[in-house]
This record gives C-alpha cells, sequence and structure tokens, in this order.
C-alpha cells in the first residue's frame, strides 16, 4: 500500500520523509526559541499554534512573533529618553516630596525609571465625558493657537461629528500655525472618512505622517499588529488633551452600528500645567520616531516645579520601551490600595499578575469592582474576558456590565480616594505590550472624586454579574469562552 503524500501513486515517497523531518525540526526549533523571554502563556499560545498547524504556525510566528519595533525605532525612543532625563536633572518628582506617601513616591520613581517622565504638581484637569463635546472642545483650543498644534491618534475619519476638530486644524494651518498630524495606518484603514481625510491633508500640505505604517512597497514594514494607540492633542504648550477617544463619530460611521444604536462612550482628559509638556515631548518622541525630525525647538526646554495643583505623571508605554510600563504601575497601584480599587477597561483580559493582584485585594477586605461592556464590539475579547469572570466572582472581585448597545471604551482606575489613572490603555495584554499607549497619573482627590463620581453614574445602568447566576450560563458559552481564552496571549 502506498502512503505517500496526499496518497497520490506516482508522488515519490522519500517526500513524505522530508516534510516528516521538517515537521520535527520545526517543532524542536519551536521548543527552543519560542520560550526565550516570553511569559509561559504567550510562549504556551504560540506553541500551541505551531504545534497543530506547524508550516502555518511558523510562518505566523515570523511575521507576528516578536513584540519589538524595529532596532531604529527603538535606537530613537531611547535617544529621546535620554534628553528628556538630561531636561529634567534625572528627577523623578519635581518640586516637594514631603507631602506624598511613600506608595506614590515609589509610583513616580518606578515610572521614571521605565518612562523617563518626571512627576510633577501645578497641573489642573478636567473631565470630558462626552464623545461629540469633547471634540468641540479641543476645537475652540485649536482655533486659539498662535505657535503650533500637535495631534495623535489611532483612528480619525472625517465626519460631521469629527469635522470641527478636522477644521480647525485646517484653519490653523492656513493661518501660519505649525500643525502636525500623526495618524495610526492600520487603525484608521477601512473606517469610513478615513481615506476621505488622507485626500483633505494631502491638499492641504498640512505635515501629517502614518504612524507605522505597513507598505512594504515602500519599504515601510514592521510586525502589522503593533499599533499606536496613543490620543494626544497639544496646543502651544499651554493646553492638551488625551484620553480613551477616537476622533470619529460615535457611530464609528459603520451602517451596522447605526441600525443597532451601537455608539461608543469614552473620557477624555483637558490638561493644563506641566502634564502637556509631557505629552508633548510623548508626541515629539512619536514623531521622531516615524520621520526623523527631532524638532527640539518645539520642546519645553524646563518644566517647572511647582508645589500647588494636582500632582500628576504621563506614563508612556509599548514595544518602543524594553517593560510593560503600563502594567507594573497598574500592578503597583493594586498592591497599595487601602480601600477601594475601581477599574473601567471595554476590554479585560488579565495576564496571570494583574489577575493575581486583583484577586489578592479582593481577598484583603478591599473593594474590587470592574466595570466591562455587557456586550462586546469584538468577539475573540469579548469571550476570552469572559472566561476570566467566574474566577475572579469566585475572589470577591464585583463586575458590573454596562448595557449594550453601547460601547464603554472609557478606560480609568481610581484607587481608594486620591489616584486615578486615565488614559488609552485598556487592561489586555494587547495595550500592555503591543500597543503604543499613554496613560496619565493622577494624585489628586478632587479629580479622584470626579472619577468615582463617573463611575457611579455607570453603576446607575450596570448590572452586577451574580456568580451564582453567571455559573448557570449555557454550555455553548463556556465552550466558545474557553476556545477565545487560548487566544488571548496572542491577541
Amino acid at each position: 500500500m502506498n502512503f505517500s503524500l496526499l496518497n497520490i501513486p506516482w508522488f515519490p515517497g522519500w517526500v513524505d520523509s522530508i516534510i516528516f523531518a521538517l515537521d520535527i525540526i520545526i517543532r524542536i526549533i519551536a521548543l527552543c526559541w519560542i520560550p526565550y523571554n516570553r511569559k509561559p502563556s504567550v510562549a504556551l499560545g504560540w506553541l500551541m499554534a505551531i504545534f497543530l498547524l506547524p508550516y502555518v504556525g511558523i510562518l505566523i510566528f515570523i511575521v507576528i512573533g516578536s513584540r519589538y519595533l524595529p532596532k531604529n525605532r527603538r535606537e530613537r525612543q531611547s535617544r529621546m529618553n535620554e534628553l528628556v532625563r538630561e531636561r529634567t536633572g534625572n528627577r523623578p518628582v519635581l518640586g516637594a516630596q514631603g507631602h506624598l506617601r511613600e506608595s506614590d513616591l515609589a509610583s513616580a520613581i518606578l515610572n521614571y525609571r521605565l518612562g523617563s517622565l518626571p512627576m510633577a504638581g501645578g497641573n489642573e484637569f478636567a473631565l470630558l465625558p462626552d464623545n461629540h463635546e469633547s471634540m468641540k472642545v479641543m476645537a475652540k483650543a485649536v482655533d486659539d493657537a498662535e505657535e503650533y498644534v500637535h495631534f495623535e491618534c489611532y483612528i480619525v475619519a472625517y465626519d460631521t461629528s469629527s469635522a470641527p476638530l478636522l477644521d480647525a486644524l485646517f484653519r490653523a494651518h492656513q493661518r501660519g500655525v505649525k500643525v502636525r498630524v500623526l495618524i495610526d495606518h492600520m487603525g484608521s484603514l477601512g473606517y469610513p472618512g478615513y481615506s476621505e481625510l488622507v485626500k483633505m491633508l494631502d491638499r492641504a500640505g498640512l505635515p501629517w505622517r502614518r504612524m507605522l505604517p505597513l507598505r512594504p512597497w515602500r519599504g515601510e514594514y514592521q510586525r502589522p499588529d503593533l499599533r499606536n494607540h496613543r490620543k494626544i492633542l497639544v496646543v502651544d504648550g499651554l493646553v492638551g488633551f488625551s484620553g480613551s477617544q477616537n476622533i470619529i463619530d460615535r457611530s464609528y460611521n459603520k451602517r451596522k452600528n447605526r441600525r443597532r444604536n451601537r455608539a461608543w462612550k469614552d473620557l477624555m482628559l483637558d490638561i493644563r500645567g506641566p502634564m502637556v509638556s509631557e505629552l508633548n515631548a510623548l508626541f515629539l518622541s512619536d514623531w521622531y520616531a516615524e520621520t526623523g525630525d527631532l524638532l527640539l525647538e518645539e520642546a519645553d526646554q524646563d518644566l517647572p516645579s511647582l508645589d500647588s495643583g494636582a500632582m500628576a505623571q504621563v506614563v508612556p508605554s509599548g514595544p518602543g520601551f524594553e517593560t510593560e510600563n503600563n502594567l507594573r504601575l497598574i500592578n503597583h497601584l493594586i498592591y497599595n490600595a487601602e480601600r477601594r480599587i475601581i477599574i473601567c477597561s471595554p476590554y479585560f483580559v488579565p495576564d496571570d499578575s494583574l489577575k493575581m493582584a486583583l484577586t489578592t485585594a479582593a481577598q484583603s477586605g478591599i473593594d474590587v469592582t470592574l466595570i466591562v461592556c455587557a456586550k462586546g464590539d469584538k468577539f475573540f475579547p469579548h469571550y476570552g474576558q469572559r472566561s476570566y469572570y467566574a474566577s475572579l466572582l469566585h475572589m470577591g472581585v464585583k463586575i458590573q456590565l454596562y448595557p449594550a448597545p453601547t460601547v464603554l471604551h472609557t478606560k480609568f482606575m481610581v484607587v481608594d480616594d486620591d489616584v486615578s489613572l486615565i488614559g488609552s490603555s485598556n487592561m489586555d495584554q494587547r495595550s500592555f505590550s503591543l500597543n503604543l499607549e499613554v496613560s496619565m497619573l493622577i494624585l489628586d482627590k478632587t479629580v479622584a472624586s470626579q472619577v468615582n463620581e463617573l463611575a457611579k453614574e455607570y453603576f446607575e445602568v450596570c448590572e452586577e454579574l451574580d456568580y451564582a447566576e453567571w455559573l448557570r450560563r449555557p454550555l455553548r458559552q463556556k465552550v466558545t469562552e474557553n476556545i477565545c481564552r487560548l487566544t488571548s496571549a496572542l491577541l
């Protein structure tokens, strides 16, 4: 009987032997190579993919297996970090440190060592919880610009909701203000209004770049799913905006969303004070990474050491850094909580360290509450996160489900009565490892109170998940969740 490839009698039998040998070699190489310097969960996910589909799995790994940006981009990031450290005198805290708690000082030191940006006082923050209104507020700031406007966002499209802000950028450029725009390439592709915006930007002659472009025919290539997820707007170094919101209609201009009344709900920060300069430094770092142009003339020479106002610190993270800056900060804040932790995130797919920190806090008597979407907009992340609910509930973590069809895209964490973390980062392994993110750590009772009030507004429409009831969900859902969970380390 002939057992040659595909049971084709005339196919040479020795080809089978070569393919079989290659299969064994791929598996051995994968076992030796993939676990190196990777989390066990991530390594196991890749090994499963390769062992189940050796040839397809190894090709996918070669394409998207490394979580780091190209070497030249990481070198530019390191150079920017050195420049920032020089200009801040290698001080993790600017101003008096005496009124900081030990845990707050430790947070500042941790973030400075990882991200190079110091904690500083003298800041003012206002919460902008309405997507469309926040774009009007940003447009007003741009219309007041005199020197420069720096704009950076993951998803941008031109529509009736985003037009006020985008038109303001064009007007500023026309009156001689230096306007620079960064838009993530893959993030914006496919959304109605993006192609029109690209044509408008090109016609206006406005300096702009695609972030992390994927255009091999132009020599532009890196791992396709490494994305710049940051949202930053800086005007004249005086006012800044950052948070979770993309610059697009809250329906994301999709017909299916409008049919289902699905809309995104976000949170942005209106920022005044030294943190505007830190956001600007992060923009300049990304501009340098994309263009090679180091715009030192538009960087603030010195950050003031002010003891008034809110203490705060910008927390950059992503594959341009050697460590998972945001995950380390989040775990640190959880372990230093004393009474209460509230986390709001549309995508909650924790790694082992985050899950351990949250359940340890809950078992220690700390009130731990998660606010997540009842129905997510992405299949695999949504069902993957559902697979964690039972173990979290069992250990005392409360889970509040924000009702569909709204996609609660807000991302914040508030600890006790004075620590807030607000930004672009989700609580998932993609945001910890694969996306460039920006978060704002704020040590201020007023801001924490405002975030707590926003959380209360969410609670009023949420449904708290009951552990016993959750265990009775249909078997088909449990199976789907378990399968999707296997992909969480790779997504």
